[in-house]
C-alpha cells in the first residue's frame, strides 16, 4: 500500500477506535489487569522465517527493522539484568508433505503454507540474531497458534512463580493474539509489548491490540515495561 493509502487507513482506524472506546466503557470494558510481582518475557515467532525477507511468513520489514527489533532489544536487555525469564517460542513442522497420511500440522496446512517452516532446515525457525537467545533462556518449539496450546509453557511459568508475561512477536492477528487470550485464561496478567507487535498487513496491528486492550489484557509501551522489568520488587 502506499503512504497515502495507509495514512487513510490510519485515520480511519482511528475513528472507528473512538466510537468502539465509548461503547466498550459503557459497557464495562477496557478494565486493567495490571503488573503483578514477577514478571516474564515471552517472545512469539521472531524468528528468520518471519523476521527476515523471503519467506511466505515474512512481516512488515519497516516496522521489524525499526521498532520490533530495537524495542526487543531493550526489553531483553532488561530481563538479563534482573534475572527476569525470557522464553523464546517459534514454530516448525516434522511432516511437511501436505498429502502424508500422518501430519505434526492438524489440518493448518489446509489454510496457510505451514509446509514452508520445516524443521529440518533450522536456520528458518532459527531465533533472529539480533535477539537471539541467552544462556538460561528457553526456546519452545510450538505447532499451533498460541504459545500454549499442546505445549509446557504454562507449566515453566508456573513453576518458575511467574503471574505476568511481555508478550511480544508476530503476528498480532493469530499466534500472538491467541497466546495472550491463552495467557490470560490460565491465570496470568497479560501485557501486550505495542512497538513489539507486528504483522503482514496493514491495520492489523492496530485494530488487534485496540481489541485484546479492551478485553484480553493491557497494551503498554516498551518504555513503560522497561521500567517495570527495571523496577519491579526493588522498593
Amino acid at each position: 500500500m502506499s503512504n497515502v493509502d495507509l495514512a487513510a487507513l490510519d485515520q480511519s482506524l482511528t475513528q472507528a477506535f473512538e466510537a468502539a472506546s465509548e461503547l466498550y466503557k459503557q459497557r464495562g470494558f477496557q478494565r486493567r489487569v495490571g503488573f503483578g510481582k514477577k514478571p516474564a518475557v515471552v517472545s512469539v515467532d521472531l524468528a528468520n522465517a518471519w523476521t527476515r525477507p523471503g519467506n511466505p511468513f515474512t512481516c512488515d520489514q519497516e516496522k521489524m527493522d525499526n521498532e520490533i527489533i530495537p524495542g526487543m532489544q531493550r526489553l531483553l536487555e532488561a530481563c538479563r539484568a534482573n534475572g527476569h525469564p525470557v522464553i523464546h517460542v517459534t514454530t516448525a513442522y516434522e511432516i511437511t508433505d501436505r498429502n502424508a497420511p500422518f501430519t505434526d500440522m492438524g489440518l493448518w496446512h489446509n489454510k496457510i503454507p505451514v509446509d514452508v517452516v520445516d524443521l529440518a532446515d533450522k536456520e528458518l525457525w532459527a531465533i533472529d540474531s539480533r535477539i537471539a537467545p541467552a544462556d538460561g533462556e528457553y526456546t519452545l518449539l510450538k505447532k499451533r497458534a498460541s504459545s500454549f496450546h499442546g505445549t509446557e509453557l504454562g507449566g515453566i511459568l508456573r513453576a518458575n512463580g511467574v503471574d505476568t508475561i511481555l508478550v511480544t512477536g508476530v503476528t498480532a492477528c493469530a499466534c500472538v493474539r491467541q497466546t495472550i487470550c491463552d495467557g490470560i485464561a490460565d491465570g496470568f496478567r497479560t501485557i501486550a509489548v505495542k512497538e513489539c507487535i507486528g504483522d503482514r498487513v496493514p491495520g492489523a496491528v492496530a485494530w488487534n491490540l485496540f481489541d485484546i486492550d479492551a478485553k484480553f489484557g493491557d497494551v503498554e509501551t516498551v518504555d513503560t515495561c522497561v521500567e517495570y522489568l527495571n523496577t519491579v520488587n526493588k522498593d
